[in-house]
């Protein structure tokens, strides 16, 4: 990627959006070490470790579409080859 990075990254909408999901998201994990101390059943835990992980990946999804209509597409605009093993790198992380 070029060093310039064009400001804002996240439209302000999108950011505290973002924020939002996450504050929540660290009220679950919160909630699953009450969960863990207070011995709840096995089952209970792994469903809200999945929600945790959903949550997760809306959140992921968010940011890589903000990647790429912004960063990327900026960067590629550029001429900036290095941005491909960038975008690459990005999507064989999250296409697992």
């Amino acid at each position: 990627m070029p060093n310039k990075i064009t400001l804002p990254i996240y439209a302000d909408e999108l950011k505290q959006d973002v924020l939002d999901r996450l504050s929540r998201i660290e009220g679950q994990v919160r909630g699953v070490a009450k969960m863990m101390e207070n011995q709840r059943r096995c089952i209970e835990v792994l469903q809200q470790l999945a929600r945790i992980q959903a949550a997760l990946k809306g959140i992921t999804k968010t940011v890589l579409r903000n990647y790429l209509e912004s960063c990327a597409t900026d960067a590629i605009r550029s001429g900036d080859a290095a941005v491909y093993d960038e975008l690459m790198e990005a999507i064989y992380k999250f296409a697992k």
